[in-house]
């Protein structure tokens, strides 16, 4: 049976900050995390999925820890992206709100290093930050670590697989006297080299639902294409999913940008997302998806971290991914806080041998799906086609004289009629 946040031990103004956001009963994570944190002096290895509510089971704690009165910085949480460290930061916010002596920082790539400095002179008892901007800062002496307590490392797995010179480089410049709890959604063999060399031998390990990671919830379905076919399928597939908003992924921000853009040729409602656009890009297509201007993020595997929007349909992995902890990460964008989801991949014959690979490591089973036939994919063009049609704005630089000329050759023909004859033509030019 779940428990109450409020029984953790979690102090009042904490308590009532998440009664303002509607938080009240604990996850699993949080329940064991929590009084790990509070009540024991041990490093920990939590093993947990994103979605799952691990942002509070160590913000909480590490927020009510804080030593008011002392103006260093005591907490360092590190993120892989500058996406998941300002939603963290959010959530931090939003959890101090009724404790005001207690001061959070954000520091990332995509913001002035100048204005970062200036906020570090509030003198922050917790920081937040992607490993690149910190070490940047570290490295100017813009601020101390020698006071540092507690240490988070979020998505770990993903923070050493993409950039692990930089942590290699804060893990040997912070205190060996901290207090380390590190989180990833999978233990792939060199994460546990970290957590041998770098975390205290009696660490505490949590294992929340690992049995079920990465498939809780999620229907995992692939489809066999040839190369030609892999955009009309993916079509097909989008118009079966009218109304729900997901998340397709590709290999690289080539591909990335070539699938927004056929998809955008069809005015299909989408943003591109990779780590060749600006901070404020990324920022504008993420607000847009959030608030559900865009149906569908076209996106590379990193900077989909930190896309916690509820209410995720599907996901669709345009390429396989690499490896089976980046499926993980991936299918774990749907599915989330006990809904249910689907992650789709689209495959051709030579990666087929793959999937069994998958099922063993992650312990889910994958259902083939038969691709839509000829028919059923050009019927569903003509669609695309249509709703390109609705969506296309009137141009305004016709000729007056053009367009009545148009309505001339055309005003003795029912709708219906008129529909019947451009609908042929398409067909006629297509097939």
């Amino acid at each position: 049976m779940a428990r109450f946040i409020s029984d953790l031990g979690i102090i009042h103004p904490l308590q009532k900050a998440l009664t303002d956001l509607q938080i009240t009963v604990a996850t699993n994570i949080q329940e064991q995390v929590i009084p790990v944190i509070l009540d024991q002096k041990e490093d920990l290895v939590a093993l947990a999925k994103t979605g799952t509510g691990k942002t509070a089971a160590f913000g909480l704690p590490l927020i009510q820890l804080v030593e008011a009165e002392n103006k260093n910085i005591q907490t360092l949480i590190l993120a892989p992206t500058r996406e998941l460290s300002q939603q963290i930061y959010n959530n931090l916010i939003d959890f101090a709100k009724y404790i005001p002596e207690v001061s959070i920082v954000l520091l990332t790539g995509g913001s002035s290093l100048k204005s970062q400095v200036d906020a570090l002179k509030a003198l922050p008892q917790i920081i937040v930050a992607t490993p690149g901007r910190f070490l940047d800062l570290l490295q100017k002496e813009a601020f101390d670590v020698k006071s540092l307590k507690h240490l988070v490392l979020d998505e770990a797995d993903e923070m050493f697989q993409a950039l692990r010179d930089d942590l290699m480089a804060i893990l040997k410049a912070l205190p060996k006297e901290r207090r380390t709890y590190l989180f990833s959604a999978t233990m792939p063999g060199e994460l546990k080299d970290i957590v041998h060399n770098y975390l205290s031998k009696s660490a505490v390990t949590i294992n929340s639902d690992r049995s079920t990671i990465g498939h809780e919830g999620i229907d995992h379905q692939y489809i066999v294409v040839e190369p030609i076919e892999k955009l009309d399928v993916l079509l097909h597939f989008l118009n079966s999913q009218q109304g729900g908003r997901g998340i397709i992924f590709c290999k690289t921000k080539a591909a990335v940008n070539k699938l927004a853009k056929n998809l955008a040729i069809r005015k299909i409602s989408s943003g591109a997302l990779h780590g060749s656009l600006t901070q404020g890009i990324r920022d504008r297509i993420m607000e847009q998806f959030r608030e559900g201007y865009i149906d569908i993020l076209v996106a590379t595997d990193l900077v989909a971290r930190g896309i916690d929007v509820k209410e995720l349909a599907y996901v669709v992995n345009y390429h396989l991914p690499d490896t089976p902890e980046a499926y993980v990460h991936r299918s774990g964008r749907t599915g989330r806080a006990g809904a249910n989801g689907l992650s789709m991949t689209i495959i051709q014959q030579e990666e087929v041998k793959e999937i069994p690979v998958f099922e063993k490591e992650l312990g889910i089973h994958f259902k083939a799906v038969n691709k839509a036939n000829a028919e059923d994919i050009e019927w569903n063009n003509t669609l695309v086609w249509a709703n390109k049609i609705f969506k296309t704005k009137p141009n305004r630089e016709i000729p007056e004289e053009v367009k009545q000329q148009v309505k001339t050759i055309f005003h003795h023909l029912t709708k219906e009629e008129l529909i019947d004859k451009v609908v042929s033509n398409y067909l006629a030019e297509h097939r």
